[in-house]
């Protein structure tokens, strides 16, 4: 991959802080450093508390998708989820209510502060909103151990779980779990032993999953994404990780360009953000998001700009990152 030099992707390069409707992952604003190539706008905005050498594979997808023709597409829409936050039992119905006919909901379980109760109450708040036909899958981001997820997962099966994501942190407990869980037949699918991992395929390797949850931009871009799931064979899902649309873009043509797509995306995300920085945003209709790239509106990037101080301190993270990769 040709790494363009740091100028050229300053010159167009724009930090934006846009507002949650619901705290999701412990924040309630979501920063991004959106830029322009040659082929288009593209989205670097790894999670603040990841350090550069994980927050370097970001910018490696988003210099691909921004400078690079991407692989050609096998299908112009992708069917996606419903992301449920954190929230109480009562307000899964608005929730639910931002994502425009999707038959599948995605819900965050095992959250630091709450309850196997609390949790509970939302899947089958979730259950009840989307009738005995809706999909519900739970990701509880490795917050469990191997007792605990059995524990919880015994729980949720009166509410018939499409599959459960990464209910522990290791592919070890990952493996364990799924042989205790197997006579139930709830798949496990894993998403962080794959993204954050230094081998992502180990996880398949060691049988730890039936499914892999797939992300463009830590993977470090959809070419790379393409090549680990074909070389697991495993079904993937490909999910966002909370986006503008302009990211969004990228994962859509990474579930696009994939061979099969068994299963509903995690890609409706932008209707968890209360603004965007695009005029056409990237949201679900009848449970579907087209296959397109977003361009951002210069007045919403000016609108939704960041702090002089938080400006500063993305483009010196960016600026650390191109040095990694130009090395």
């Amino acid at each position: 991959m040709r790494v363009p030099p740091l100028g050229e992707i300053l010159a167009s390069a724009r930090v934006v802080a846009l507002p949650l409707r619901t705290r999701f992952r412990g924040i309630d604003v979501r920063e991004a450093v959106l830029f322009e190539g040659p082929e288009g706008w593209t989205e670097f905005s790894p999670f603040a508390e990841y350090d550069d050498a994980e927050a370097s594979a970001w910018l490696a997808a988003a210099i691909d998708f921004g400078w690079m023709p991407q692989p050609p597409p096998v299908r112009d829409t992708i069917r996606v989820n419903a992301t449920v936050p954190a929230v109480d039992a009562a307000a899964v119905a608005e929730v639910l209510s931002g994502f425009h006919g999707c038959r599948t909901a995605k819900i965050k379980v095992g959250e630091r502060g709450q309850t196997l109760v609390d949790d509970i109450a939302r899947v089958a708040a979730v259950r009840a909103a989307m009738g005995p036909a809706g999909r519900i899958r739970v990701d509880a981001n490795g917050a469990w151990n191997v007792d605990e997820a059995e524990h919880a997962i015994h729980a949720f099966a009166e509410h018939d779980l499409e599959y459960a994501e990464q209910p522990c942190a290791s592919v070890e407990e990952l493996a364990e779990l799924r042989r205790r869980v197997r006579y139930m037949g709830i798949p496990i699918a894993a998403d962080e032993s794959v993204r954050k991992a230094a081998d992502p395929l180990a996880v398949a390797r060691a049988g730890a999953a039936d499914l892999l949850v797939i992300k463009a931009q830590p993977l470090g871009g959809i070419r790379r994404a393409l090549g680990i799931v074909a070389e697991a064979g495993l079904p993937a899902v490909v999910s966002s990780a909370l986006d503008t649309s302009v990211g969004l873009g990228m994962g859509l043509a990474l579930a696009a360009a994939l061979p099969d797509l068994e299963f509903d995306c995690g890609l409706g995300t932008a209707s968890l953000l209360a603004a965007d920085v695009t005029a056409e945003p990237l949201r679900a209709h009848e449970g579907a998001v087209e296959a397109r790239r977003a361009v951002a509106d210069p007045d919403l990037l000016r609108a939704h700009a960041a702090s002089a101080e938080r400006r500063g301190w993305w483009l010196a993270r960016l600026e650390r990152c191109h040095a990694r990769l130009a090395s």
